[in-house]
């Protein structure tokens, strides 16, 4: 398979990957993470097979409607495909799962055949035949598609090292990264637990008691979106005040942090305000820019105070935060986001819209210049957090 990437503006790079084990490598990269427990279909181009689309699913617990999923990822990555790149020519299709205590590789490999049975019949389906289909478990890997003992043995192949393909090197030269595990993106903007999950929740409890009926009143609706956008500039400048831990040092230790700067009445606040939509649309304001980072490490840190009986208030930070790690640039942080936000609530428009368009692959730039418009016509906004 070989894979394009753009190294300058009329120069692009041509990498050659070769055998699965290359292809298993250089997922993470072409993904922003290292997919777990996941179904990821990757369309393929041209006689080469140059890497277009890709999607990313959990594999559902059950049997019962892994026909009707395979049908619906293989028309995904068909018509994503053609918005941006063109029909695919053929597919690749990823599993990943890793086996329960006392089971192993193998058994998780069988378990898992009918599912790729069904995706390669699905693809096939619409004219973009599987080529290769890969089971990735316990260190080891399958392959569904070769019959071959002598390179395709019934205990699976090791995995090569990490890093050590043809793409990770590309990327390693290009300073990409690899920003972990998706269970650790996930866990990012996943609801705190003990012992911060009970105070919190009574917080929410009390601001839901005293905000509610006003947010629901004609007369203090509006007072309650101005003193909701006052809290979320104020907690900006605090955070802004207070540089990130970096990451690498581990995201727990980082979110930690973000989260010991804002009070569990002050979440609460912020979290109920941010359910009216109008509210919503003017805290999405600050997006790029010296906001962008502050404003993606606030809307994390709420979304981790939806907890209890108000996990599905998530939905609004979630999306808030999708929306930014969108804007700025980091589209596997924006995924994990929208797609939190719509396990949530599928009907939540802002964030199947944002979904969709990052999928899509498309520019963020027409949503900026838009708010950018919003904020002028209004007068305030991001802007008063500087001044």
């Amino acid at each position: 398979m070989t894979q394009h990437s753009e190294s300058a503006p009329q120069q692009p790079a041509r990498i050659t990957l070769r055998g699965p084990a290359e292809l298993i490598d250089s997922l993470p990269y072409l993904l922003g993470y290292h997919p777990d427990d996941s179904i990821v279909l990757v369309g393929l181009h041209g006689p080469n097979g140059r890497f277009g689309g890709r999607l990313r699913v959990g594999i559902p617990a059950g049997e019962e409607g892994w026909s009707e999923l395979a049908e619906q990822l293989a028309e995904c990555l068909r018509d994503s495909s053609v918005e941006r790149v063109g029909r695919p020519d053929g597919a690749l299709v990823f599993l990943y799962r890793d086996p329960t205590e006392g089971a192993d590789g193998r058994a998780v490999m069988e378990r898992l055949r009918p599912l790729a049975q069904r995706l390669r019949t699905a693809c096939g389906a619409l004219e973009m035949p599987v080529y290769e289909a890969l089971c990735v478990s316990n260190g080891r890997y399958w392959s569904y598609c070769c019959p071959d003992t002598r390179c395709c043995p019934a205990d699976g192949v090791p995995l090569d090292p990490p890093g050590t393909s043809a793409m990770a090197a590309a990327a390693a030269y290009a300073g990409l990264r690899v920003e972990g595990t998706l269970r650790e993106l996930e866990a990012r903007v996943a609801p705190l637990g003990p012992p911060v999950a009970e105070p919190q929740e009574r917080a929410l409890d009390t601001a839901g008691a005293a905000l509610v009926p006003r947010m629901l009143g004609e007369d203090d609706r509006e007072a309650v979106r101005t003193e909701t956008l006052t809290l979320v500039r104020r907690l900006l400048e605090r955070y802004r005040a207070a540089p990130p831990v970096d990451p690498r040092k581990g995201p727990s230790r980082a979110d930690a942090r973000d989260d010991a700067l804002v009070s569990h009445g002050e979440a609460a606040t912020l979290i109920l305000g941010l359910q009216d939509r109008v509210t919503r649309d003017r805290a999405a304001e600050w997006m790029e820019g010296g906001d962008a980072g502050p404003a993606l490490r606030l809307w994390r840190s709420l979304a981790r105070r939806c907890v209890g009986a108000y996990g599905e208030h998530a939905a609004a930070p979630l999306t808030l935060a999708g929306w930014v790690a969108w804007s700025s640039g980091d589209e596997p942080g924006a995924r994990v986001a929208l797609g939190r936000a719509l396990e949530l609530d599928p009907e939540y428009v802002f964030a199947r819209l944002l979904h969709s368009a990052c999928n899509s692959g498309l520019d963020p730039e027409p949503l900026r210049e838009c708010l950018r418009r919003q904020r002028a016509a209004h007068g305030s906004g991001p802007a008063a957090i500087r001044g």
